[in-house]
């Protein structure tokens, strides 16, 4: 996947841990996972209305992350998403782990399903979760 990133991206720092660090002082790659879901949580709470309620919440369906570089500590990372794909009850969400020098440490993508939380079924996207995505969609250049 090589992507182009627009300005339309969402764009968030990770502070790096001495915990998330393996025997070759590089970010573990499982920590990889955990940094993108943090950016994914905050970027949903920036849309300031209720993405989980009672009803429906968000699952992850699939998660794919193509390791490029490793990160090593000490570094400056961010995490950048935008929208790939808006469906019916789901949108798939496009995500790289960057250095603040431009090296491409991992990208892929997301894609998150809302679901009814009471039978478990897939369920509308919520309308404040489709207009924040929306605004995530790339440029066409069209």
């Amino acid at each position: 996947m090589n992507h182009p990133i627009e300005s339309t991206a969402f764009r968030t720092p990770i502070a790096l841990r001495w915990s998330d660090l393996d025997a070759f002082n590089h970010v573990n790659n499982a920590r990889y996972f955990t940094f993108l879901e943090q950016a994914r949580i905050e970027w949903f709470e920036t849309i300031g209305e209720a993405w989980v309620t009672d009803d429906a919440a968000p699952v992850v369906a699939s998660a794919t992350l193509n390791f490029k570089h490793p990160i090593e500590y000490p570094a400056a990372v961010f995490v950048e998403l935008f929208t790939e794909k808006l469906g019916n009850s789901s949108v798939v969400i496009g995500h790289r782990i960057l250095a603040e020098d431009g090296t491409l440490h991992c990208d892929g993508h997301v894609a998150a399903v809302w679901v009814d939380r009471h039978n478990g079924r897939p369920t509308a996207l919520p309308d404040c979760v489709r207009r924040a995505a929306q605004r995530l969609l790339p440029a066409t250049g069209a």
